[in-house]
């Protein structure tokens, strides 16, 4: 397939009373159209990501420049999954993985649009080359689940592995907004007795987590505004930090995520519109982060986006 090769320019929205800023990221090429794309991941020296799509989408890379598409994680949908949302036909939404323990956590989620009858679920592999003798995808089950009564959404999950060993599930979209919970890291699965949940961040348009840590804070990537309305898309990123990965995360300006705070971080410009789904990857002294945006190049289509991160002044800056 001929190459298209895009350059991506973002903008940086900086607090309030200052001057936007453009930002250089990574130059990418190959197939890169991707809708909310997990955290990347390397397997030895391959690159891989995950994104919305029928039974999940694949892409690799050897260098984080030259994107292939892989075949979709399952052949079929999970049979609890059906029976567990009225209406999923198999579009799985927003998945995140990551290694925890030698094998690979990929989590997702099965929902319908405007419903808050979801699941989040998770499957695991030892590896993540497909040509490999022992490339196998294992269906894990619920992990978490939503319903017309509940306080949150269990959509778009996004998960970290503390370095003190524990493991962190962030989720949520809309309603009462982003949510926290801890997991069991030798099964990716919450505790039998359920760990409490945390109230993470709310706006009245949130979703997409991305939830990191960077030396002494944690840091909570949210996007507020609408998304998949290709370039009518409003989406934009905030972050906030917090001392304690259950929080409270607070923005530059001190404000609580949970009370609507939320430091921008970036948004639409030119033909990029509508960032969203930052996934962090840091490698030596780089962190990279990554995003869709709807080209307005190529009638609203969500492609893949890398930058990085200067952490200089303790908080995100794209450069």
């Amino acid at each position: 397939m001929q190459a298209i090769f895009i350059l991506l320019i973002g903008v940086l929205a900086l607090p309030a009373g200052s001057h936007a800023d453009t930002f250089t990221p990574l130059a990418l090429s190959g197939q890169t159209f991707i809708h909310d794309p997990s955290t990347i991941v390397r397997d030895g020296t391959t690159y891989y990501i995950f994104g919305t799509g029928p039974n999940l989408r694949t892409k690799f890379s050897p260098d984080l420049i030259h994107w292939t598409a892989g075949d979709a994680v399952f052949n079929y949908p999970p049979d609890w999954t059906l029976r567990a949302v009225p209406g999923f036909t198999g579009y799985f939404w927003a998945p995140d993985i990551l290694r925890v323990n030698g094998k690979y956590l990929l989590y997702y989620s099965a929902s319908t649009w405007g419903k808050k009858t979801s699941v989040i679920g998770l499957a695991t592999n030892p590896t993540l080359d497909q040509t490999a003798t022992n490339y196998l995808w294992s269906d894990a089950g619920e992990v978490l689940h939503s319903g017309p009564q509940s306080a949150f959404n269990a959509i778009d999950p996004s998960v970290m592995l503390d370095p003190d060993g524990k493991l962190w599930l962030a989720f949520g979209s809309y309603w009462q907004g982003i949510f926290l919970t801890e997991l069991n890291p030798a099964t990716g699965l919450r505790p039998a007795t359920k760990a409490p949940l945390y109230h993470l961040a709310w706006n009245h348009s949130i979703e997409a987590a991305g939830l990191t840590r960077h030396e002494n804070f944690y840091y909570l990537f949210v996007n507020w505004g609408e998304c998949c309305k290709g370039t009518n898309s409003t989406y934009e990123v905030r972050v906030g930090r917090a001392a304690k990965v259950t929080g409270p995360y607070l923005d530059r300006t001190g404000k609580d995520l949970a009370a609507g705070g939320g430091s921008p971080f970036l948004q639409s410009h030119g033909r990029f519109i509508g960032p969203g789904h930052i996934g962090i990857l840091a490698e030596g002294n780089t962190t990279w982060f990554s995003y869709h945006y709807y080209d307005a190049a190529t009638q609203g289509r969500s492609r893949l986006a890398l930058g990085k991160i200067d952490w200089s002044d303790g908080w995100p800056v794209a450069r």
